[in-house]
């Protein structure tokens, strides 16, 4: 497996889709923080979802999940999907985002680049060991982040 990119511009600049689910009864949210390297001598996607948002429900019971990148024209369509909620209307329906399987997970078609995930690990983010400016700035009166590690075994 071999992924040619800028990692710190995919996450930040581009944002990516976190998708987690099967065909059916699948979220997906937008997602600016992240990152690619390796643990564990595997290679690994790392990505940051707060415990209030839907899709963190789907990240808890799922297995795998993905990380999805698109061309730049899908950046307003990114904005809207991180926006709504999946639990209060069909994020999908209007998109203009194919869903389509991604090994035991889900993708969309539009994607140019999508990393399927088998997660390892689970950490939540304690606002107590962070430097006090992030915290605050970060965290004052809203959820936390819970970090998930997940092994790259698929690059679409």
């Amino acid at each position: 497996m071999e992924l040619n990119t800028d990692i710190f511009s995919q996450f930040d600049k581009k944002w990516g889709l976190l998708t987690a689910g099967k065909p059916g009864d699948f979220n997906t949210m937008t997602v600016s923080w992240g990152g690619l390297g390796t643990i564990w001598n595997k290679p690994v996607a790392t990505v940051y979802v707060r415990t209030s948002r839907y899709t963190h429900e789907f990240m808890d019971k799922e297995d795998f999940f993905t990380v999805s990148f698109y061309p730049e024209e899908y950046k307003k369509v990114l904005g809207v999907l991180g926006s709504k909620s999946g639990r209060d209307m069909d994020k999908m329906e209007g998109s203009g985002l194919t869903a389509v399987p991604a090994g035991e997970s889900m993708s969309f078609k539009e994607a140019e680049l999508t990393l399927v995930c088998k997660k390892l690990f689970m950490q939540r983010l304690d606002p107590k060991n962070m430097a006090p400016d992030i915290a605050d700035t970060f965290y004052s009166g809203d959820a936390e982040h819970d970090m998930y590690i997940g092994e790259v075994v698929e690059i679409i």
